[in-house]
């Protein structure tokens, strides 16, 4: 049973059928820019019946009756109250962009996240459907009027006939162009067709870029093993109960997800409803595309490539009905299809779920509330589950679907800590330790392929002089500069800023200026040194910048033409090539000392991941693991591949010191071109939130403000502030009357944060 949604109308009457005499109607508009309202217009009498709930419409705004555009969130009927409203001008829809379930989560989302709505409608939208991307184009299709005569088809002349197949095979509308090519004839037999009323044209927007249209090729599906079978049934009573349910898929790494998966999405299909799999942009390979297409038809796949005319498309296919499957990054958890049965979020742990511009929603609870709305199954995946969610289903609120061995019995690879305390100082020792070198050589040897991690790039990630210790900084940012051996630049890895390394100091003039730290480019030198013969490949943001690299890369690495692919996160997760047999990891600790109170799990995150990589064929894989805390406890547990001995203490040290999953976390961030006026107006947030607090007896622990790791960004000073409540009911009410009170000057900016996942 789907979920009774409130009528937008009193009493269940579309107001354009009240009472005309007493009552008039106006759509209640938001915009995406100050004033973001809602502002009521009256609908005029020839929009009547027209004006929708999540349309667009345009509207006379502010003194000089400027049109702009804003979003109807609802229609309502409103006695006369002796102002006068202004009139809505014109649509900008023949239809809703959204479901009244999408546009009930935009209404969570501007809650939740404490954002105006426009904004949030913005975001939901994407920008080719809001400026009508791409070229309208005649198409041919089957005439409605002929679908019962289909027993007349083959009376047919054979050319007419072969367009009629080529149309029928097609199950979507064609260009003229396409359609003749498809039925290997001219446009003579297609004029007749349409004279006699078999065919139709109309325009719409099209692009080249379609989904396939042709029929799948079966594909063999494989058996699941025990497991898979067993947490396939977890996933099936969830579909087959009807009601929301949010199950947690823990397997570890090479435990065949996927495949279960793929039979959930298949019985939901069966019940002629759709399905949204949400995966890191990283995963969106050419091998996982095409393992959901060659399974799938109508399998749409959204992703950050796509041109504004290809998204306004495949928005507009959802829309229609016309995908059984969207696949896609964060976004596509706003993928408007009509009969949504199943949300899968594959890696939910990936904190690319989390958007970091306005509004800075997490997928994985947007996912969660369009879940509960549409009264669906979510499904969670991952070998390491984020805290929140693994504590949820401590708790009974998730169900426990788990995959606790890879496929086919194959062992998990052995892993091995190598502690670089031992190796002492100035004795010209490189990054790769002698047996992790060992292991390399081996792997080369026994005719395996290697995958390296280290999450820095660039070639040194600190440029000091050693006569008067200056670190060359940026002039943006409050960081010091990677130098970037190809073409010798120092670059921010955060605002870009790019600069030639001097060979001097350019304070005492010293000519030795020493470079300190490692990156990709100095492992990848030491690498092709250590290993001339060997086929190496970087894969990091550096070297993938042109579309298709990466695809191209992991091609190679997939062939055997590549024997050592190293790299930095992106190589971490989600590949599965059976002829890895040993994975190192360079610096194990580079992330695991960030004043950040995830700092450890996302070091367990990141080890146990890359490690999964290994041992996936049919020969056992090792891991190297090169850092000075051997003896710290995340470490430690992704070595034994254990996660609940990982989760057990790290929720218990969360539990001690109030942190999340056992209270709800807001960071609020103020910035300014001046030091002092930004600390000023930090001052004056940190009273006006503990003002809130103590009037409306709210439940809230207010922290700061105080300077964040990062105190200077983008040429913007900063100081930060965080509030958290074991009540987040709370915790948004506070909030929300902070937002709506406060104004910041012209050069200060603050910003909200709900469930903030950067910390720096």
């Amino acid at each position: 049973m789907e979920s009774q949604q409130p009528s937008l109308f009193p009493e269940d009457q579309p107001p354009w059928e009240l009472d005309a005499a007493e009552h008039f109607l106006v759509g209640k508009i938001v915009f995406a820019e100050p004033p973001f309202g809602p502002f009521d217009y009256r609908i005029p009498d020839d929009l009547v019946g027209s004006v929708r709930p999540g349309m667009r419409v345009r509207v006379p705004l502010g003194k000089s009756n400027r049109g702009v555009t804003g979003y109807c969130i609802a229609v309502e009927s409103i006695r006369w109250r002796g102002d006068r409203l202004k009139d809505i001008l014109s649509l900008l829809d023949a239809d809703p962009l959204c479901s009244s379930k999408l546009l009930e989560l935009i209404r969570w989302m501007a809650q939740y996240y404490v954002v105006p709505l426009g904004q949030v409608f913005e975001s939901v939208i994407p920008a080719g459907v809001r400026t009508s991307a791409g070229v309208k184009t005649r198409v041919v299709l089957l005439a409605s009027s002929k679908t019962d005569d289909m027993q007349q088809l083959e009376r047919l002349p054979p050319k007419q006939l072969e367009v009629m197949k080529a149309l029928l095979a097609a199950k979507q509308p064609l260009t003229l162009e396409h359609l003749r090519k498809r039925a290997n004839c001219s446009t003579g037999p297609i004029q007749q067709l349409r004279r006699n009323g078999w065919i139709d044209s109309r325009e719409e927007y099209y692009v080249e870029d379609r989904p396939s249209t042709e029929p799948i090729t079966p594909v063999t599906k494989p058996m699941l093993s025990e497991d898979q079978r067993s947490a396939f049934e977890v996933v099936e009573e969830a579909l087959d109960s009807g009601k929301h349910q949010t199950v947690l898929l823990h397997g570890v790494t090479g435990s065949g997800k996927t495949e279960v998966y793929m039979e959930a999405i298949e019985k939901v299909i069966g019940f002629g409803r759709q399905a949204i799999v949400l995966v890191p942009e990283i995963s969106l390979t050419p091998q996982t595309r095409a393992r959901f297409q060659e399974r799938f038809a109508h399998v749409s796949v959204v992703h950050s490539h796509l041109t504004d005319a290809e998204r306004h498309y495949q928005w507009r296919l959802a829309l229609a009905g016309a995908v059984s499957v969207v696949i896609g990054p964060r976004s596509a958890i706003f993928a408007p299809v009509p009969n949504l049965g199943l949300i899968i979020l594959d890696e939910e742990h990936e904190s690319s779920f989390k958007q970091e511009t306005i509004p800075r929603y997490h997928a994985r609870d947007v996912a969660l509330h369009r879940a509960f709305l549409e009264n669906i199954p979510l499904v969670l995946g991952s070998a390491t589950p984020s805290l929140e969610s693994w504590n949820r289903v401590r708790c009974g609120t998730y169900r426990h679907a788990s995959l606790p061995r890879r496929i086919y019995n194959r062992p998990m690879p052995s892993v091995r800590i190598i502690d670089l305390r031992s190796r002492r100082q100035g004795e010209g020792v490189g990054i790769i330790s002698p047996q992790l070198r060992d292991a390399i050589e081996q792997t080369i040897h026994d005719q395996g392929q290697t995958i390296l991690l280290l999450n820095r790039r660039g070639f040194a990630t600190t440029i000091q002089c050693p006569a008067c210790g200056r670190v060359l900084a940026c002039p943006n940012c409050d960081l010091p500069l990677t130098h970037h051996r190809d073409g010798g630049k120092s670059v921010c890895h955060y605002c870009d800023f790019t600069m030639m390394t001097p060979s001097m100091c350019p304070s005492c003039n010293y000519e030795g200026i020493h470079f300190y730290g490692t990156g990709t480019q100095k492992l990848e030198i030491e690498v092709r040194n250590l290993f001339p013969n060997a086929e190496i490949a970087r894969m990091d943001s550096d070297t993938m910048k042109r579309p298709g690299s990466h695809e191209r890369v992991l091609d190679s690495f997939r062939s055997g033409k590549l024997q050592i692919l190293l790299g930095t996160q992106m190589i971490a997760k989600g590949l599965d090539f059976p002829n890895v047999l040993l994975v190192g990891v360079v610096h194990a600790d580079t992330a695991l000392h960030f004043p950040d109170f995830r700092a450890a799990e996302r070091t367990f995150q990141l080890i146990a991941q890359v490690a999964g990589r290994a041992g996936r064929g049919d020969r056992a894989g090792q891991v190297l693991v090169q850092t000075f805390s051997p003896e710290h406890f995340a470490i430690l547990a992704a070595s034994r591949h254990d996660f609940e001995q990982f989760a057990s203490a790290e929720l218990n040290h969360r539990q001690q010191y109030g942190y999340p999953p056992f209270a709800s976390l807001a960071r609020i961030i103020v910035r300014g071109e001046s030091q002092k006026a930004t600390e000023d107006f930090a001052e004056l947030v940190g009273r006006s939130l503990n003002r809130i607090n103590e009037v409306a007896q709210l439940h809230c622990r207010i922290l700061g403000p105080a300077l964040p790791p990062i105190a200077k960004l983008r040429n913007k000073y900063r100081f930060h502030l965080f509030v958290s409540s074991t009540a987040l009911a709370d915790l948004i009410h506070l909030l929300t009357r902070f937002a709506g009170e406060t104004t910041a000057p012209s050069e200060i900016q603050f910003v909200i944060d709900v469930d903030p996942v950067d910390m720096l």
